[in-house]
């Protein structure tokens, strides 16, 4: 299992009013580590994986703690969660040797420019996301706890392990 490694380097006009990276900036960080895996790793050994394009449809990050500006780079890994026949999902880390200040996911969706649709996932595609492959542990937790779930007798679970199992979060 190996993760994509993104130095990012940080821009001045990436601060906000407070002296840290602007919360909307880290989208960008996620984009410029997403199109150096995806468009300048896999299609490096001449293939035409995503060539045809993808659309993001999904976007969630936890935002850990503020990042200042600095001269050094940021590290961004990035990997493989999840494929799907018609989506792929993609994990990162924002970090440096010192902290970590996001964790995010992007939901893909490979798309047909030409014909303005999603499109599946390519067996080139897949063969290429494979190798950084490395599935949530948070969602085979919350699949296991449904399949527990559902096991027990009808009128067993009381509301918070019900919406435990369906993955709710109690705050």
């Amino acid at each position: 299992m190996a993760r994509h490694i993104y130095p990012c380097p940080l821009r001045w006009s990436d601060m906000d009013a407070f002296g840290h990276v602007n919360n909307v900036t880290f989208l960008r960080y996620l984009e410029e580590a997403r199109v150096d895996f995806m468009w300048r790793l896999a299609p490096g050994n001449g293939s035409n994986a995503f060539t045809g394009g993808v659309v993001v449809a999904r976007h969630e990050i936890d935002y850990l703690r503020p990042l200042v500006h600095r001269h050094r780079p940021v590290t961004i890994e990035t990997w493989v969660t999840e494929i799907k026949a018609a989506y792929l999902t993609l994990r990162y880390e924002i970090k440096d040797e010192d902290a970590l200040y996001v964790r995010a996911t992007t939901r893909i969706v490979p798309y047909d420019l030409d014909q303005g649709r999603p499109r599946r996932v390519t067996p080139e595609e897949e063969k290429f996301l494979t190798e950084y492959l490395e599935p949530d542990p948070v969602k085979k937790g919350a699949a296991k706890k449904a399949s527990e779930a559902a096991t027990k007798p009808a009128g067993s679970a009381d509301g918070s392990e019900r919406a435990e199992a369906e993955g709710a979060v109690s705050i």
